[in-house]
């Protein structure tokens, strides 16, 4: 096939109409999105919503265990599932660079679809932009999301005793964008956890109401999203490294690199902070999902602690700080 995206694909005429019908009308197909407007228009029960965006820039695009496309679905059905929130529609936006291979795209469109379906969300409205080659690198995307959050869901201030599930696995995505990036050429099993989570929202039913907190670590991974959430509540948590799951192969390659997995990207986890007394609850609901059959309670929050810390396997104890170096870049 080897045909590539010219400028002529982003100038609203012939090109342009045959890309969104060939390639994302195929893939993203509804009633809404295909109604030949400008705008996505649907019908809302009454309630709260959740509305949120990101932008996608990962490099490399396709990496083991997901693209960008797959990764910009993500992001956005797992921030709306962070704030208590059934995701419901998504709008997608493509800046794509001249000379960028249709095949690519279509891999890309196909892998937003699945998604998609897997999550339950549809994507109702959209849009594309093509610049000069040398002026992105290769294809952006940004997805906005519209969530109807969950009656019972209500965040509000941690107290000591509020129990930190982690629906699984510490620092897969970003570690796996690390070794593909520059290609360490070390084997192993490194895969991202680029997954939606939306279920969660669902299993938890009714019981959602013991939920304080939901947040994704993404960037800065768990390390950071626990800082944040101390700092945020000015009370600080004790986390039991026993606790913590880390495949032995990412282990491996942190170790061997001086840096700590910690603070690497997570994409398809999320940590809950949840009513004391009510973790092992919420605990044996999520670990019924296929995607969170890995979850732990990993400690909890506790006045005695001003910053979160980390009991060791030795039993000595060490404090976790905010990010303050990058890790890596265009991880999302």
């Amino acid at each position: 096939m080897n045909q590539r995206i010219m400028l002529r694909h982003g100038d609203g005429g012939l090109l342009t109409s045959n890309l969104i019908r060939d390639i994302f009308y195929k893939y993203f197909d509804n009633e809404i999105l295909t109604g030949y407007q400008d705008s996505a228009i649907f019908q809302m029960e009454a309630g709260r919503l959740a509305f949120t965006t990101d932008s996608f820039v990962v490099k490399p695009i396709f990496f083991t265990g997901g693209d960008i496309g797959k990764l910009a679905v993500c992001g956005t059905v797992n921030d709306l599932t962070a704030a208590g929130a059934v995701p419901l529609y998504l709008s997608v936006g493509f800046v794509i660079e001249e000379g960028f291979e249709i095949e690519k795209l279509d891999l890309i469109a196909s892998s937003m679809s699945n998604t998609c379906k897997k999550a339950g969300v549809k994507i109702v409205t959209g849009d594309t932009k093509v610049v000069e080659k040398g002026s992105a690198d290769g294809i952006y995307i940004n997805t906005s999301g519209i969530g109807k959050v969950h009656e019972f869901f209500n965040p509000r201030h941690i107290t000591s005793g509020d129990e930190i599930i982690l629906t699984g696995t510490v620092g897969e995505h970003g570690t796996a964008i690390l070794l593909e990036r520059y290609e360490l050429g070390l084997k192993g099993d490194f895969t991202s956890d680029c997954n939606p989570i939306s279920e969660i929202i669902s299993v938890l039913g009714d019981d959602i109401k013991h939920v304080k907190l939901m947040r994704d670590p993404t960037r800065g991974g768990v390390a950071n999203a626990l800082c944040e959430i101390s700092d945020s509540y000015n009370i600080g948590a004790i986390i039991e490294e026993e606790k913590l799951q880390i495949r032995p192969a990412v282990k491996s390659v942190h170790e061997l690199l001086g840096t700590d997995p910690l603070y690497f990207a997570c994409e398809g986890r999320m940590i809950l902070v949840v009513e004391k007394g009510f973790g092992t609850k919420i605990l044996n609901c999520i670990n019924t999902l296929d995607d969170c059959q890995n979850s732990q309670i990993i400690g909890k929050f506790d006045d005695l602690y001003s910053k979160v810390c980390i009991r060791t396997w030795l039993g000595g104890e060490r404090i976790l700080t905010m990010l303050e170096n990058q890790m890596i870049s265009r991880i999302c």
